[in-house]
């Protein structure tokens, strides 16, 4: 049988998550709910006779943490391919499917984020199952996540008719107005675009070859001047060359290729502190605390230390994060304000806050 490597791309930096995840240490390497980091439960998830040993993509800022972590869980990556510079998915799903193409033209690579949240392991392993064929075929799968809200943040995968456990894909949507995904939510056509894909690399790369030749040469053109020491690959200077730009927009929302597998898989993306909020255990107050904290007279708050004591009394819907000496104070719901308090700081030189 042949097995699909799970390609963790490790490339985002967490902003809304600030101060917890920073440029040394983004949110993919923090236990954020529960016992492992995000990185170490996506590889645990994707383990088993299905799989082969995971591929990593991270910045090469990240090459020992990233390692020393899936070690700690249990994980012998394959291969850590490092980015010298972010160039956003397609380039880094080009490289990885170059990287694997060279042993195995058919290697089978599913590509996922290494920062979301998934509860349903059965159900995630069994639709990875279910994909295959159709990869083996192929096809390029995305894995369509059922909405369980009107979301305006996520895109949208229209399917097309049928009732197997893959569909084409009608259309790729982009982030709608609150009335459409309301829309959305009431029909069973839409699906949450979660960011994971499953191909062999023989169909994927023909296809970024065809329609995002530019990023196809400067990935793969990065792996051919790589050398591989230890386990890690240090992409060449070409990868710098390649358009920044998603595997959707490139490749994804242009082939004939592109089937849907729908699921529902318990996910987040654990993108704000929202989510961090609505994934843990709360109180009879709707309150979520974690460290040394003190709470009179509070409700749907969360409070989080890495050490300091934290006194709150008389406060609703806050979230207070004091880590590695920074405390951050918003609206737990404010993850664009957030986003913003971020940028101004980038502004005004703080980046020893970053």
């Amino acid at each position: 049988m042949a097995k699909i490597t799970p390609v963790i791309m490790s490339g985002g930096s967490g902003t809304r998550l600030w101060p917890v995840s920073r440029r040394a240490s983004p949110k993919q390497f923090h236990a954020l709910g529960g016992a492992h980091t995000l990185i170490q439960e996506t590889a645990l998830r994707s383990q088993g006779p299905l799989f082969d040993a995971p591929v990593v993509v991270c910045n090469a800022a990240h090459a020992e943490i990233a390692r020393t972590q899936l070690t700690a869980a249990g994980v012998a990556p394959q291969l850590i391919m490092l980015e010298p510079m972010a160039r956003n998915t397609a380039p880094c799903a080009v490289a990885a499917a170059a990287a694997l193409a060279a042993r195995d033209p058919d290697a089978l690579l599913l590509l996922l984020p290494a920062d979301h949240d998934i509860t349903d392991v059965p159900a995630y392993q069994a639709v990875m199952a279910a994909g295959r064929q159709a990869a083996i075929d192929g096809a390029l799968v995305v894995f369509g996540l059922k909405p369980s809200r009107p979301e305006t943040g996520y895109g949208y995968i229209r399917a097309g008719a049928g009732d197997g456990p893959v569909r084409p894909v009608e259309a790729f949507v982009e982030k709608p107005d609150a009335a459409t995904a309301a829309r959305f939510l009431a029909d069973p056509a839409y699906s949450w675009n979660a960011g994971m894909f499953l191909f062999s690399a023989r169909a994927f790369l023909e296809e970024a070859r065809r329609l995002a030749p530019e990023v196809a040469e400067a990935a793969e053109a990065a792996v051919r001047e790589a050398r591989v020491v230890d386990g890690i690959m240090p992409l060449g200077p070409s990868f710098e060359t390649a358009p920044s730009i998603s595997i959707d927009y490139a490749v994804m929302e242009k082939t004939s290729l592109a089937v849907v597998a729908p699921c529902d898989l318990g996910w987040s993306d654990v993108g704000a502190w929202q989510a961090i909020w609505e994934l843990a255990d709360k109180t009879a107050s709707g309150d979520v605390f974690q460290g040394d904290v003190t709470a009179v007279q509070t409700a749907g708050c969360l409070v989080r230390s890495d050490g300091p004591p934290v006194v709150v009394a008389g406060v609703e819907g806050l979230a207070v994060i004091v880590q590695d000496g920074v405390v951050l104070v918003t609206r737990r719901d404010a993850s664009e304000p957030l986003k913003a308090a971020v940028e101004a700081m980038k502004a005004a030189g703080r980046g020893d806050l970053l």
